[in-house]
Parts: C-alpha cells; sequence; structure tokens
C-alpha cells in the first residue's frame, strides 16, 4: 500500500460494472468480496479495490474520515 492510495480511495470513482460512478471507498462489502474470490483487476483499480476490500472485512473504513473532511 502507498500512502496515496487512502486519499485516491476516497476521490476516486469506480470506471465500470454496476458501481460505476460511486467512490471505490462507498463500494459495498459484497461487491469487494466478489473481487476477492474472482481476482482484482490488474493496475490501479485493482490495488485500490483490494485495499478497500481489507479496509471494510476488517473494520477499518472510519481510517478514511478525517481524509473525507478535507
Amino acid at each position: 500500500m502507498q500512502t496515496e492510495d487512502l486519499m485516491l480511495l476516497v476521490t476516486r470513482q469506480m470506471p465500470y460494472g454496476k458501481y460505476k460512478g460511486r467512490l471505490i471507498a462507498d463500494l459495498p462489502l459484497h461487491y469487494l468480496s466478489w473481487f476477492d474470490r474472482q481476482g482484482f483487476p490488474q493496475g490501479e483499480i485493482g490495488r485500490l479495490l483490494a485495499l478497500a476490500f481489507e479496509l471494510q472485512h476488517n473494520g477499518l473504513m472510519s481510517l478514511l474520515d478525517p481524509l473525507r473532511k478535507r
């Protein structure tokens, strides 16, 4: 994980699929879990989806609250 990735979670939108246009930090856990089972895409989007999954799965989404307020 890179430090900038946390900021990207609250600013980058999902570029495709059912949740296109939604912030990656706001994607539902069931959707992220599906990617975890099927495999995350390559590149930055996959890295961000995997990070969002780990934060949600471990109950750490509150770490993003200060970044959302910027």
